[in-house]
C-alpha cells in the first residue's frame, strides 16, 4: 500500500496536466499513488493520464460525469489507500520536495491534521510573475483560516487520513461515496473545507517552510467574477454559522473586511477602478481590523484603486513592469 496519495481532478486540463504529472512523478518521496480523477474532459486529458500512468504504475484514472472540483476531489479521498492524501489541481504543480517535507512534518506532529506550504504564483505558460503567498505557519487557530486562509489554494495541503475522515459526511442522496468537500459549492469549496475543519476537529493546522507549490493563475484576469466570489463566500458563512455562532460573531466582521479586501486587489490587477473602490470602502465598513493589523497592505489597496480610478492603469503597470524586471 503506499504511504501516501495525491489526488489530482482534471477537467478539459491537457494543456497543463502533463506538467503537473511529470511534477507529482519525481517527487523524492517515491511511496505515492497519484489519483488522476477525470470529470468527464472532452479534451485528451484522459489520454495523457493514461500514457504516463503505462510508464508509471503509480498512477491511476479514477473515471466519473462531470460533478466540479469538489466532486473530482471526493472521488479522489475514496479511491486514495495513502495515510496521508494531499492534492494538487491539473493545472498547477509541485516542487521536488513537497511531499517529503509534509510526510516529514505529519510523522514529527502527530496532533497536527492538516499541513500546507506556501506557493509561488506562476501564469499560464508556467513562470512565476512576482507574487509569491507566503502565509503564517504556526499558531494557526481557526480565526486566522477565517480571516487571512493561510492554508490558500487547493493544491497547498496534504491532510492526515484520519483528520479527513473527521470532517466526512454523506448527504442523503448521495450513493457513491462520503463527501470531505461540499460538491454544492463551485467557489469557495477550499475555504468551506479548511474552515469547516477548524471549526469541527481538534487537529491543528500547520504549515511548513518554503514555497512548494506552483500556482496558475490568469494574471490578466484575477478579478474575474469577483462578485460570484463573494456571493458564494457569503454562502459559506451562512452555512457554517450555525455550528458556532459565538466565533461567528467575534471574527466574521473582520474576516468579510479581508475577504473585501482581496476582492478589491484583484479589481485592482485587471484595471477595474469602480470595483476595486467599492470593494475597499466596503471592507473598511466592515472592519477596521485590517487597517491595524496589516496597515501598509491595506492603506496601499486604498490609494492603488483611488490612483487607478483617477489616472489610469498606467501607474500600476509600471510598478508590475519593475517587479517582473527585479524578478
Amino acid at each position: 500500500m503506499p504511504y501516501a496519495s495525491i489526488v489530482v481532478p482534471t477537467f478539459n486540463s491537457s494543456a497543463t496536466l502533463g506538467e503537473t504529472l511529470d511534477a507529482l512523478r519525481t517527487q523524492n518521496f517515491r511511496d505515492l499513488e497519484i489519483i488522476v480523477v477525470n470529470d468527464g474532459s472532452t479534451d485528451d486529458s484522459v489520454e495523457i493520464a493514461q500514457r504516463h500512468a503505462a510508464r508509471d504504475g503509480r498512477v491511476r484514472i479514477v473515471e466519473q460525469p462531470n460533478r466540479g472540483l469538489a466532486g473530482a476531489r471526493n472521488s479522489g479521498i475514496a479511491a486514495a489507500r495513502g495515510a496521508v492524501i494531499g492534492f494538487c489541481d491539473a493545472d498547477d504543480r509541485w516542487m521536488p520536495g513537497k511531499l517529503a517535507a509534509h510526510v516529514a512534518h505529519l510523522r514529527a506532529a502527530p496532533l497536527v491534521g492538516l499541513s500546507y506550504s506556501g506557493s509561488v504564483l506562476i501564469d499560464q505558460a508556467g513562470k512565476p510573475f512576482g507574487h509569491a503567498q507566503k502565509p503564517r505557519l504556526r499558531d494557526v487557530t481557526t480565526a486566522h483560516v477565517f480571516k487571512r486562509n493561510p492554508v490558500g489554494n487547493g493544491s497547498a495541503p496534504v491532510f492526515r487520513r484520519e483528520a479527513l475522515e473527521a470532517i466526512a459526511w454523506r448527504p442523503a442522496f448521495e450513493t457513491q461515496r462520503d463527501w470531505v468537500f461540499d460538491e454544492t459549492f463551485r467557489q469557495s469549496e477550499d475555504i468551506e473545507c479548511w474552515l469547516r475543519f477548524g471549526l469541527s476537529t481538534d487537529w491543528l493546522i500547520e504549515g511548513v517552510p518554503g514555497l512548494l507549490t506552483e500556482y496558475r493563475v490568469n494574471a490578466t484576469g484575477l478579478s474575474a467574477r469577483t462578485e460570484a466570489q463573494l456571493a458564494s463566500w457569503e454562502r459559506m458563512v451562512s452555512k457554517l454559522r450555525p455550528r458556532d455562532p459565538a466565533f461567528f460573531a467575534r471574527h466574521e466582521g473582520a474576516a468579510r473586511a479581508y475577504q473585501l479586501r482581496y476582492l478589491a486587489r484583484r479589481a485592482i490587477s485587471s484595471g477595474d477602478a469602480d470595483t476595486a473602490c467599492t470593494y475597499i470602502d466596503r471592507a473598511l465598513s466592515s472592519s477596521r481590523l485590517p487597517l491595524r493589523e496589516e496597515p501598509l497592505r491595506t492603506g496601499t489597496t486604498w490609494l492603488a484603486s483611488r490612483l487607478l480610478r483617477h489616472l489610469g492603469d498606467a501607474p500600476i503597470r509600471a510598478v508590475r513592469n519593475m517587479r517582473a524586471a527585479r524578478g
